[in-house]
């Protein structure tokens, strides 16, 4: 069951259990490892729109983002830096999911939504979840359901509302009204686990 998920992880964390078995270790080195070649590539100079963009705030950027990419400014290496730590603390929290005792599928599956692609990070349970690093003051607006309030965390929302659309005939996915935020501090560790549920208009 999600619901317990924090809950779930934080009591295998804290015992004397082991919780980084083998398995799990090799699970975390091949997920992270995908991650790490994916993100070392040149740089390409064609781009597309994707499920990541839902939500841009600003249309102007996004335009750009898939009409010019070769005018942009290649990050800093500092920040390339920064894309990597988040890769492997994303993937060490499917890890722990994992290491929990739940239910872990269709990791990086494509998903298809008027021909635009995204790759969802993981099902837990039958649900679909993505998982987010956050600043403190970011993650406290997870805990305290405030991402429609700023202009980049929602965005979030509109990429959890095109997995949930992609994913509709999805086996794996049990649950189709709601999907999840799983959210980690990357300065204290906390976890929140926060669901959206989209607002459905009738004809």
């Amino acid at each position: 069951m999600i619901q317990t998920l924090i809950s779930d992880i934080y009591r295998v964390v804290g015992s004397n259990e082991g919780w980084f078995t083998g398995n799990i270790a090799e699970d975390f080195s091949r997920e992270l490892n995908l991650k790490l070649v994916e993100r070392a590539k040149p740089r390409s100079e064609v781009s597309s729109l994707r499920l990541s963009k839902m939500g841009e705030y600003c249309p102007c950027q996004l335009w750009h983002s898939v009409r010019t990419p070769e005018l942009a400014e290649r990050p800093q290496p500092h920040a390339l830096i920064k894309f990597t730590y988040r890769d492997i603390l994303e993937t060490l929290v499917i890890a722990l999911a994992k290491a929990a005792g739940h239910e872990v599928t269709g990791e990086q599956d494509a998903v298809y939504v008027d021909g635009i692609t995204g790759h969802r990070d993981c099902v837990i349970d039958g649900c679909i979840v993505d998982v987010k690093s956050a600043n403190s003051r970011s993650f406290q607006k997870f805990k305290a359901h405030q991402l429609s309030e700023d202009p980049f965390l929602n965005g979030y929302l509109y990429q959890l509302d095109g997995y949930l659309v992609g994913s509709a005939d999805d086996p794996l996915v049990r649950v189709k009204d709601r999907a999840y935020d799983l959210a980690i501090d990357k300065i204290l560790g906390h976890m929140y686990l926060y669901e959206h549920r989209p607002i459905v208009t009738g004809k």
